[in-house]
């Protein structure tokens, strides 16, 4: 085993749900309360990847914080009426990192709920520990808690874990944690995202297989 625990980001890494839910529920939202706003999904995947979620919806939106909070219940319940499909052979990386006794651990921005819902959805195997948006807002990636809680919990060393995930929140907290970090750029094609990857970590891979022939072979 390369790596005793896989830390996957959930949404466009683990399943392809920004184009089918989170994008959507942006559209509709902004369609009823801001409609001079207008981005394209590109454009949302984008300044997702940076300045990130939170500014992007205060800084680039120009929502108050009361409408943040708004926004974000409307997300909640939208994302609640909807699964979203996982990539091809995902699954198979779960589940052959559970057989041979490691651990899978998730660290979204989406709410461990709706994590374990689209788990469900597409069968994966149960994750040994989430760290969702539900965490406070300094615990949340791109802080390095949630990898430092990881060691604690299972016994385990930098060397011990992979973080997995799409966006520039991942990478920073994988860099400020000290561990290994894979981009996963098989969801969207974004030339500045990408960019962004390959100045920063070693592995970037456009399929799940890379992938799984990276962990395995």
């Amino acid at each position: 085993m390369k790596y005793k625990c896989l830390v996957f980001d959930h949404d466009d890494t683990t399943v392809n749900s920004t184009a089918t839910i989170h994008y959507p529920s942006f559209v509709e939202y902004m369609k009823k309360y801001h409609p001079e706003i207008n981005y394209t999904l590109e454009e949302y995947v984008k300044y997702n990847f940076y300045p990130g979620v939170l500014e992007f919806f205060k800084d680039m939106c120009g929502l108050s914080d009361e409408e943040m909070k708004a926004e974000e219940i409307f997300w909640y319940e939208y994302a609640k009426s909807h699964v979203a499909d996982a990539f091809p052979g995902i699954k198979e990386i779960m589940e052959r990192q559970k057989a041979e006794g490691g651990y899978v651990a998730v660290v979204s921005h989406s709410y461990s709920e709706n994590i374990l819902k689209d788990y469900k959805h597409n069968n994966l195997p149960d994750p040994d520990i989430i760290f969702g948006w539900e965490q406070p807002l300094e615990e949340r990636k791109p802080a390095p808690v949630p990898i430092y809680r990881i060691m604690e919990k299972f016994g385990l060393e930098k060397k011990d874990i992979l973080v997995i995930d799409d966006l520039k929140p991942g990478l920073d907290m994988a860099k400020a944690a000290g561990v290994d970090f894979v981009a996963a750029c098989w969801c969207f094609d974004i030339p500045e995202n990408e960019k962004h990857m390959k100045e920063n970590t070693d592995y970037v891979f456009h399929n799940v297989d890379e992938l799984s022939k990276f962990l395995f072979d």
